[in-house]
This record gives structure tokens, sequence and C-alpha cells, in this order.
């Protein structure tokens, strides 16, 4: 079985464009997704997922520097992206995860991935977000080929074909879906990219976890905020985009 996480990564970006390059602790933020992933044991590659723009060639670049297998697709599907993305590495099993989660966890990625795999028959579709627990930016989302491959030939909006699983999700008598949930409900955090409030936020967390462990965890930054419960102030009034 052939376990593929595709990170889907641009530099277009409405609210903080270019936030996949910049730097926290010398590393640009995806290099930081890719050191986290890594440690993920259920995975087998790691492929960068960008579009075909001029812009970002600077991804590749990136990924080829980094030396993480990368695909081009089109900007605004990113349905065929991933289905394209996931058929030339001969995946199975598809882990989703986007590149602005630089506070993603190892331990909460593989625990997701592994409820997938040891209830095949039960679910086809389990990410960690249908009942939300964990913080925004520990999104993972695992289903098989043949999932992702009925979804792209089924879906037909313009919001299910960007934003890849929407369709899975929003068919549960199509699809049966299954939830990795914390044994806490820390839903009301936001460790997600998508403004400068979260970059400083981020930022934040790194400045006193990354050089003590470079693997810091949840817990650890859940202690953190609650030693320094200021932090949290810092991307408080931030709205997530509605999918």
């Amino acid at each position: 079985m052939n376990i593929v996480c595709i990170i889907q990564a641009r530099v277009g970006s409405t609210r903080l464009p270019g936030k996949v390059l910049k730097k926290i602790c010398g590393k640009t933020v995806l290099e930081h997704d890719i050191d986290r992933i890594k440690r993920v044991k259920n995975i087998d590659k790691i492929v960068i997922a960008t579009t075909t723009l001029d812009k970002d060639d600077v991804i590749v670049q990136e990924a080829k520097r980094l030396k993480i297998s990368f695909f081009r697709g089109s900007e605004d599907d990113v349905l065929s992206r991933y289905y394209y993305a996931a058929k030339e590495n001969n995946t199975d099993v598809v882990v989703r995860v986007t590149s602005d989660c630089p506070l993603i966890d190892s331990e909460v990625t593989n625990a997701t991935i592994q409820l997938y795999l040891d209830n095949t028959e039960k679910y086809d579709y389990v990410n960690n977000t249908i009942q939300k627990t964990f913080p925004r930016g520990l999104d993972t989302e695992v289903f098989s080929f043949d999932v992702l491959e009925r979804a792209f030939n089924e879906a037909t909006s313009v919001r299910d074909r960007e934003h890849v699983t929407s369709y899975i999700w929003d068919n549960p008598q199509l699809f049966k879906l299954g939830c990795y949930k914390s044994s806490r409900d820390y839903s009301e955090l936001r460790w997600t990219l998508d403004t400068i409030e979260d970059l400083q936020l981020i930022t934040t967390i790194y400045s006193y976890l990354y050089n003590k462990n470079k693997n810091f965890l949840t817990s650890d930054i859940i202690r953190l905020l609650q030693e320094h419960p200021s932090i949290k102030e810092i991307n408080k009034g931030i709205v997530q985009k509605i999918v």
C-alpha cells in the first residue's frame, strides 16, 4: 500500500501573498510543513501539488531544494490537481494537508491516518475536522485513491472543484465518514497561516519552542499558551474564511 501525502501550495493568497515562503526561525513555512510531515510514520511519500502558473516556479524551486517530489496542475480546479498528482505517484491512500499549517502535529496526523487504516471497511474518508476538537491548523484528511477518483468524476460545482474534498464530506449518503477527535476541545484556537496576525502568532510560538525541540507537539504549544496566555490574543480577531 502506497500512502502519499499531497500538500497543496501556491504563492497566491488574497490575505497574505507568498505566505508559504515566509521565513520562521530561518526556514520557510513550506520547509517546516515538510519537516513535520516527514515525522509521520504512516506516510511513504510527500508530494507538493502546485500550479502551472509562472509565479509558482518558486514553489517548484523550493521543492527541488528540499528534494521533495512535486506536481503542477490547475490553479482553480484543485480537485483535478490532487487527482492527477495522486495518479502520477501510484497512490493507494491519499493524505491531504495544506501548506499553511506549519504547526501541524505529526502524532495527530499519524493517528488520523491510523484510524482510517484500521477501519477501511467502516470509513471511506477520515479527517480530524468533521467534529472540530483540534486547533485549526492541524487539519488532516485521509481517503483512498478510489474515493478521490469518484469525487473527481462526479463533482461539478466550482466550490467542490476548488476545495478538493467538500464533495466527499458534503455527501454522507455516498461516502462513509469518520473523524479522529481530541480528548479535549481546543477548537477555539487558530494556528493556521492566513494573515499577518497568524504569522506573528506562529512565529512567536516557534521562538519559544523550536530551538529547544524542533519536533514540538500540540501539548507543548498548549502548555506554552497556558504559561503565556497573551500569545493567544495575537490573532484572536481573525475570522476563518468559510469553505
